[in-house]
């Protein structure tokens, strides 16, 4: 898949099948989000990769999203790690760009995945549940399965909306 047939292309998916998402997946997905930029390449990310069945009910049941995290073989937890963070508003930002390259990495592998972002309200929760120190700041959840259906229809805004001035 060509890179900005990617961008283009990729979708929130919410449901997914039973099939299992292979551990070469996944550390293919991690990889591509390792590689995200940061600043002075200080790398904040750390990740948490739930597969266990029992474990991501409990994890479901801290977000109103329940059935995406229950319905996924796995979910990855993804924090920044505040001792590696230098900057608060430049790590949070490659925190973003870490989770955009492990959501076009999972499309490209043929995988659905979504970001959750309201699972935040329960943070501290997610940290103890996963037994990770409280350096650790949850930024989200992704779900990754592979789809069931067909992907949504999504629409954007006019670039003439979004520029702002030209020069």
């Amino acid at each position: 898949m060509e890179l900005l047939e990617g961008i283009l292309s990729r979708r929130s998916v919410r449901q997914f099948t039973d099939e299992p998402v292979s551990p070469a997946e996944v550390e293919d997905i991690l990889r591509a989000g390792a590689w995200a930029p940061s600043g002075l390449n200080n790398q904040p990310w750390r990740f948490a990769v739930v597969r266990d069945r029992e474990k991501l009910r409990s994890l479901a049941g801290l977000t109103r999203y329940r059935h995406i995290v229950e319905g996924a073989p796995v979910s990855i937890a993804v924090f920044c790690d505040r001792d590696a963070m230098y900057h608060e508003t430049k790590d949070h930002q490659a925190i973003g760009a870490c989770l955009q390259n492990m959501l076009l990495a999972a499309h490209a592998l043929g995988l659905g995945a979504v970001w959750l972002g309201e699972i935040l309200k329960s943070a501290g929760q997610v940290r103890d549940l996963l037994g990770l120190p409280p350096n650790l700041e949850l930024m989200a959840v992704i779900a990754v399965g592979r789809p069931s259906g067909v992907p949504h229809h999504s629409d954007r805004k006019p670039l003439s909306e979004l520029i702002v001035a030209e020069f």
